[in-house]
């Protein structure tokens, strides 16, 4: 490796120290239904958002609980530090397409329609509210 790709990967090492990642990946409902849910904790609190999750009606809400769980773990392993109300949030949560599930339905007079079954990746994002306003 060269010294300035080194350097360079040093300081973007540097700038992600804080924030965590998580990724559900092939979750078997299609992509813009995990939108909604994702769209509604974003930039949330992690424990508002906990609660927000844990009392949503939706089916993918218990699958972005879930992960969100997983990524104050993973922040929490990293910092070697207990979260704290008030400390963590959501920075970022993208939903992706997966690869999708491809079948044909009987359709009168011998023809077949095509039924796609739609399958999405979550990556979630969590840092420290302190860097936010830094």
């Amino acid at each position: 490796m060269g010294k300035r790709k080194k350097l360079s990967a040093e300081a973007h090492k540097e700038a992600r120290k804080d924030v965590c990642c998580a990724k559900l990946r092939n979750i078997p409902s299609s992509p813009r239904k995990m939108r909604l849910v994702a769209d509604m904790v974003r930039g949330v609190e992690v424990f508002k958002a906990l609660g927000l999750l844990h009392f949503s009606n939706k089916a993918a809400a218990a699958d972005i609980e879930k992960l969100l769980k997983s990524a104050i773990s993973n922040w929490e392993q990293k910092n070697e530090a207990k979260a704290e109300s008030g400390q963590l949030y959501i920075k970022a949560i993208t939903v992706d397409c997966a690869p999708m599930l491809k079948r044909l339905r009987p359709a009168p007079q011998g023809r077949g329609y095509r039924i796609r079954k739609r399958s999405n990746h979550v990556t979630l994002f969590v840092d420290t509210i302190n860097n936010e306003n830094a």
